[in-house]
């Protein structure tokens, strides 16, 4: 145990990794004693005592409650004797002062202590989480980072980001000779304290007194420090996204993290999304929305990325790559699934790279449909196997559209239940007015359409489009149909053919209107949908047993 506790006062461990063929040493400093040091003495003498100390997360301690101490793989009570208010207070006398974000820190170490307070603000908590610096661990993005591009880190909570964007700051500063100013919020990157932890090497650091002062610290450190690059922990304010915006547009290079896992978070996030680009809604001309096979109004990137590399960390050795930040929006916008470079560190410590591929289509991100038909007088529907698309008019005349489907002889059905249906078609007004019955309708899952006017041509062009613009949607929507009929005949599972993700989406979306289950199976490019058969028992739950 000596030797342990001599390791943890130097505060270093390390690991062999392979770079390139050659062995590098992954040098770990987590200052770990001077953290013990602040805890109550019985507890810190059960922590030295562990054998696997240097996988320790943090170590809770909640008034009334038995001390814990958290591990990747779980947690173990460090006494049976609940804490106390002294154990809380002993704890408080010996960190940094707590700021408005109700966190503090131990001088010279990158530890962070949180706090509960109960209603009256007193300290009712801890939650004192290790601080490592992990030197090396870039390996596997060193090229990016030397790029010069502004690089976004993504990922869940605990993934590793703030570690890497520490190590992204050193080597920037030591091994590349950058000026190089961190914006400190919490001071989760250098360490609590006046000086700066070792591990951020020669760059700089801005502390900011409050949180809600980030974005006016971000200007500050371009106005007044000339740096070459700012990094910056946990982008996630509107203002702060917009100051980030300013920094780029001064060509200084941009390393920061921000709240969500995936690039599509970000897209979806309207607060974060100018990091990106920004996202807007665009409507067509007719000839444009024709040339583009889409509806009229779609949504597209408003602006060049803030970032135009993204990185999400999807676990410490694991790293998917969005090298063209704006080809990838712009993808996703246009319903295609990204495909990222993937870098993967190997057990034995090699990294592997799997480059790119090109996008697959999947459901679009956009406002629900809007087509405008082009004129098709005499135009067949072509129906690929039978079956009946039950479209319910909304605000479209039912006489007319009957009258089309008989002239067209399309296999179409007109059913008065829209929850029945497979698609509702409506009319441009009353989609922008969006009444009761249509946003039920859309909440529900069915998919919308929207003609100009209710004349017959309208209908009659809306209906040749549906199969002759999109054949292959309505051949899985009646595929689906006849599947779950059969199933619901034959209490068996029944494979669908394979499909594109999209038309999977559709189908999957149809059987659960129908109550039934499906799952996707096989590997592309045959992978189909199931259709399970499945019963409600007596108590309403589902009942398994048949599958």
């Amino acid at each position: 145990m000596g030797q342990r506790r001599a390791e943890s006062a130097r505060g270093r461990a390390g690991r062999e990794v392979m770079d390139g063929g050659m062995t590098k040493r992954e040098e770990i400093v987590d200052n770990l004693e001077q953290l013990l040091d602040v805890l109550p003495p019985d507890i810190r003498d059960v922590l030295i005592g562990m054998d696997n100390l240097s996988e320790l997360l943090e170590i809770v301690l909640d008034l009334g409650r038995r001390p814990e101490a958290r591990f990747p793989d779980g947690f173990v009570y460090l006494s049976e004797e609940p804490v106390t208010r002294d154990d809380i207070d002993y704890v408080v006398r010996r960190v940094g002062e707590f700021g408005d974000d109700n966190r503090a820190g131990i001088e010279r170490t990158l530890h962070r202590i949180s706090a509960i307070r109960n209603r009256k603000g007193t300290i009712i908590g801890l939650t004192c989480r290790i601080g490592r610096a992990v030197f090396g661990t870039i390996d596997i993005i060193r090229d990016v980072i030397e790029s010069g591009k502004s690089i976004l880190l993504l990922g869940r909570p605990g993934v590793g980001k703030t570690t890497m964007l520490r190590e992204t700051a050193r080597v920037l500063a030591d091994d590349l000779n950058k000026r190089v100013v961190i914006v400190d919020t919490s001071n989760e990157i250098a360490g609590d304290g006046d000086v700066p932890h070792p591990a951020i090497g020669h760059a700089r650091r801005m502390q900011v007194p409050k949180s809600t002062r980030q974005a006016e610290v971000m200007i500050e450190a371009v106005e007044n420090h000339m740096p070459e690059v700012i990094v910056i922990d946990e982008i996630g304010t509107e203002a702060e996204a917009q100051a980030a915006r300013t920094i780029a547009e001064r060509g200084v290079q941009l390393v920061a993290t921000a709240h969500g896992n995936t690039l599509e978070n970000l897209v979806l996030n309207p607060t974060l999304s100018d990091l990106i680009g920004g996202i807007q809604a665009v409507t067509l001309g007719d000839e444009e929305a024709r040339k583009r096979g889409t509806q009229k109004t779609v949504l597209e990137r408003k602006a060049p990325p803030t970032f135009p590399v993204v990185i999400e960390i999807q676990d410490r050795d694991r790293l998917a790559v969005h090298h063209d930040v704006a080809t990838t929006v712009d993808n996703l916008l246009r319903g295609l699934e990204p495909r990222p470079e993937i870098r993967q560190r190997t057990q034995d410590g090699a990294i592997d790279i799997r480059p790119s591929e090109p996008p697959e289509e999947r459901a679009r991100i956009s406002t629900p449909p809007a087509p405008e038909p082009v004129p098709a007088n005499g135009c067949r529907m072509r129906s690929a196997s039978t079956g009946v698309i039950r479209i319910f008019p909304y605000a479209v005349s039912r006489n007319r559209l009957e009258r089309a489907i008989a002239e067209i002889g399309a296999p179409v059905r007109v059913t008065d239940d829209p929850h029945q249906a497979h698609m509702v078609l409506t009319l441009k007004g009353q989609y922008r007015k969006m009444p009761k019955k249509l946003r039920e309708v859309e909440r529900s899952g069915v998919p919308i359409h929207v003609i100009r006017s209710n004349t017959q041509t309208q209908i009659h062009a809306f209906l040749a489009n549906l199969v002759d613009g999109g054949e292959e949607e309505t051949e899985a929507i009646i595929e689906a149909e006849a599947a779950i009929q059969q199933v619901r005949r034959e209490r068996h599972p029944v494979d669908l053919a394979p499909r594109r993700p999209y038309l999977r989406r559709l189908q999957h979306e149809l059987i659960e209107r129908a109550q039934l289950k499906s799952v996707s199976v096989g590997e592309e490019p045959y992978r189909h949908v199931r259709v399970l058969p499945i019963r409600i028992d007596e108590d309403g739950d589902w009942d398994d047993d048949d599958l």
